[in-house]
């Protein structure tokens, strides 16, 4: 539910804006024509954008740090650095798990990734690349045939090919969101 609603946002930022202003549509629809008044009302903005992308990372990044988490936990079996968890009681009724592997390599993550955004400042074009790689296989593809397994619907009913048709449309429409991203990319560095 939350995938389409902020999918319906973003097409209708983009439709509208395309709509109205063509290729002149500014990356940021407040202060791209000069509109920085009310000062409140931007920086407001500014924080909601700080806010939605931090809970899109914690979302995004989760099946990258499982699948690292248990790469770790199959190469190392028998490392405490691991596989300990230490609780933390900072306050006598509030207690917390902490296992240092998790926190060195999610904050090395974060860090690096960083690092990587810093090195490009065309931060609408960057995240266009990003969106359109990761958009397809975790909002598309895999509810798609999480459902169809869970279901337990066969691969040739009706059902089932009009999941697949769905999943290859929508792989087209995002391969071209794709291109558009990188010549974005490219057109912002060189010219």
């Amino acid at each position: 539910m939350a995938s389409c609603v902020t999918t319906f946002f973003y097409l209708c930022c983009g439709g509208f804006g395309y709509a109205a202003f063509g290729n002149s549509t500014p990356g940021n629809l407040l202060t791209g024509f000069g509109f920085y008044e009310p000062y409140w009302l931007v920086d407001f903005a500014n924080a909601c954008v700080i806010l939605h992308l931090v809970g899109g990372y914690q979302v995004f990044s989760q099946p990258i740090f499982a699948e690292v988490e248990r790469w770790f936990a199959r190469k190392f079996p028998d490392s405490k650095f691991v596989h300990k968890n230490h609780t933390l009681k900072p306050l006598s009724m509030l207690s917390f798990s902490l296992n240092f592997m998790r926190l060195f390599f999610r904050t090395a993550y974060v860090a690096i990734m960083t690092g990587i955004a810093v090195l490009f400042p065309y931060f609408n074009q960057v995240v266009g690349v990003s969106g359109a790689i990761t958009f397809w296989p975790i909002v598309v593809y895999f509810p798609a045939e999480m459902y169809l397994t869970q279901k337990r619907i066969e691969s040739w009913k009706s059902k089932a090919i009009a999941f697949r048709v769905f999943t290859m449309v929508c792989l087209v429409v995002i391969l071209y969101a794709f291109v558009g991203s990188i010549r974005g990319v490219i057109v912002a560095r060189f010219g």
